[in-house]
């Protein structure tokens, strides 16, 4: 089986190439201007142990909104392009992932019907480091990967002080459900696991 994809997204505000191996390693190599989300996408890629490569430029003269947005966008399509039509496959997982004071809580189903429940308290003040996040953009992140991917996701913060730490355990958490939603299933190799035969 070779669940790979590689897709590309090309407009006036950003330029974004990536490729996934959702049976790989967890190795991730970025190519990312900004350097919280890049720290996100190499978390979502060890945890889900997803192979990705990501190039990716923005107006980030204007804001992060286009390209966190954008990047979201581009990994949902290759997601659903790995996935093909999902024979065999767990299709739904789910995790609770501790990280300190924060305790975050990821639901996923990959039905083809895409939905985002987003609960995560954030403050909205941007994370200073090297340079600024945007923690709002965030769920711009999360909308656009379910809505391009065809998944069901609540992403969920049950307790939590920082918002580095929320956003952190909401990618570990969500990266963790995807990796046992994607998971080929041995009881089921051969069956879409829906009573309506296919999942889109």
């Amino acid at each position: 089986m070779n669940r790979t994809a590689g897709t590309a997204r090309t407009t006036k505000e950003t330029d974004i190439r990536i490729k996934i191996n959702l049976d790989g390693r967890g190795d991730a190599r970025l190519d990312y201007p900004i350097g919280f989300m890049a720290h996100m996408l190499d978390t979502f890629a060890r945890h889900g142990l997803f192979d990705l490569e990501v190039s990716a430029k923005g107006d980030l003269e204007v804001d992060q909104h286009h390209l966190v947005e954008d990047t979201g966008i581009v990994l949902g399509l290759c997601f659903a392009q790995a996935l093909g039509e999902k024979r065999g496959i767990r299709r739904n997982g789910s995790c609770l992932f501790p990280m300190d004071e924060t305790l975050a809580r990821a639901s996923v189903d990959l039905s083809g019907r895409p939905f985002l429940v987003f609960e995560a308290a954030l403050s909205g003040i941007p994370l200073i480091s090297a340079s600024s996040f945007q923690t709002d953009t965030v769920e711009d992140f999360w909308q656009g990967f379910t809505s391009a991917g065809g998944i069901a996701a609540h992403l969920d913060i049950l307790r939590g002080r920082s918002d580095h730490h929320k956003i952190e355990a909401l990618f570990k958490a969500a990266a963790r459900a995807l990796r046992d939603a994607v998971e080929p299933d041995p009881r089921s190799a051969e069956l879409i696991p829906s009573t309506k035969g296919v999942l889109v």
